[in-house]
């Protein structure tokens, strides 16, 4: 029969998993505590939380959550960067850090609660962000928009100097007739 302890830690451990749109496991030999430090706030920045935890405890929690892909990478030195929201960030975070500290090893990751190899965490570093995706489709939209406004503005701007242009040759015939009628 479990430990309370440890009925709890693996609650706590699924938890984490259930919570996060995705999770990133990493192998971090050979990184000093102040570079460890250095990438816990370098995924916080990104929106993930990098937790180092028993690889028992983690391999019963994911389990019970239904993911035994992960088995073969829950080995040696393991932390994980559990991602709140946006992946993006938090994949660009790791990828950036390891490019200046080889101690740092991507070993997979679990995305929409699917198993993700590291290439493919790689590629979704490559991925620009939701805000600029966002801004992109806002550029794409506004463009034909303001041309649309500005050609329905002009419309309505000729249409103006058309009818205005109209009232005057009436107004000029109209006076002109009038002052025929007066001569004798």
């Amino acid at each position: 029969m479990p430990r309370p302890e440890k009925v709890k830690a693996v609650a706590e451990i699924m938890d984490y998993f259930a919570g996060s749109s995705a999770s990133f496991l990493t192998e971090y030999r050979g990184l000093t505590v102040a570079r460890q430090q250095e990438l816990r706030r370098a995924l916080g920045e990104a929106g993930a939380r990098y937790k180092v935890l028993k690889m028992t405890l983690t391999r019963r929690a994911l389990h019970e959550l239904g993911h035994e892909g992960l088995d073969e990478w829950l080995t040696g030195p393991t932390a994980i960067a559990f991602v709140d929201d946006d992946p993006v960030p938090a994949a660009k975070a790791l990828v950036d850090f390891r490019k200046d500290n080889e101690g740092l090893v991507v070993k997979a990751g679990l995305l929409k609660n699917q198993v993700i190899a590291p290439h493919q965490i790689e590629v979704i570093a490559r991925i620009e962000g939701r805000e600029a995706l966002l801004g992109k489709i806002a550029g794409a939209v506004k463009g034909p928009l303001s041309k649309a406004a500005f050609l329905l503005g002009s419309l309505s701007r000729e249409a103006a100097s058309v009818f205005s242009q109209l009232l005057e040759k009436k107004e000029a015939e109209e006076g002109g007739s009038v002052s025929g009628s007066d001569s004798p």
